[in-house]
């Protein structure tokens, strides 16, 4: 029964967790879960606007939005859970956990599949972005804050802005240094010095030939 999995997931796997009665009465992550069930069953039966309604009431009371229209697989843990947002097509495979600000969106330029599916025993943590009708694979790991807009393999750990595979299988792939990294302020101003040491030349070539300057 999908709602004793995701009652005993969230009791095995948060170790904030006392007891089952805490979990059941105090848990507004698995609370949305629990409603997204009958939103999904009556979103399946084109009841759209039903649907929709326990959506939006459970949105306000827990602030996890979950479109009724994803598919959520058992034993899903939403750890703290705020600003939780999952698309419509959006597809979350079997004990996963989510943590708070996480968004599974689209791009807003598909049509059809336009959110990304999530396979058994992902990770996304906090504040992270997942953008698009792409797949993580099984047992993968989304890194806090990260950004992801491709497809991620399974058993990887993906980190950045753009998000980057920096693990796979166990493995470390690629370094993520969080010393070096380029300042964007930095590299504008660099930008705009050439552009104007570009013009600077032009209107002293133009001096030279004897041209007026305007």
């Amino acid at each position: 029964m999908s709602l004793w999995e995701d009652i005993k997931s969230v009791r095995d796997r948060d170790p904030a967790a006392r007891n089952m009665a805490e979990v059941i009465l105090l848990y507004p992550g698995l609370h949305a879960v629990f409603w997204h069930r009958p939103a999904h069953f009556l979103y399946r039966h084109k009841c759209y606007f039903l649907a929709r309604i326990i959506s939006q009431i459970v949105r306000f009371f827990t602030g996890i939005e979950i479109h009724p229209g994803a598919k959520i697989g058992k034993g899903l843990l939403i750890d703290h859970g705020m600003g939780v947002v999952i698309g419509e097509t959006a597809e979350v495979g079997d004990y996963c956990t989510i943590y708070q600000n996480v968004t599974l969106g689209g791009t807003g330029k598909e049509c059809g599949k336009r959110h990304p599916t999530l396979g058994n025993n992902v990770m996304v943590g906090a504040g992270a972005r997942v953008l698009g009708p792409f797949k993580v694979g099984d047992n993968s790991k989304i890194a806090a804050n990260a950004v992801v807009l491709n497809e991620v393999p399974e058993d990887s750990t993906c980190v950045g802005v753009p998000a980057r595979v920096v693990r796979k299988g166990g493995k470390k792939i690629a370094d993520l240094d969080q010393i070096h990294i380029p300042d964007p302020v930095s590299m504008e101003l660099c930008q705009l010095r050439h552009m104007i040491e570009q013009l600077q030349h032009k209107m002293d070539s133009k001096g030279e030939d004897g041209n007026e300057i305007i």
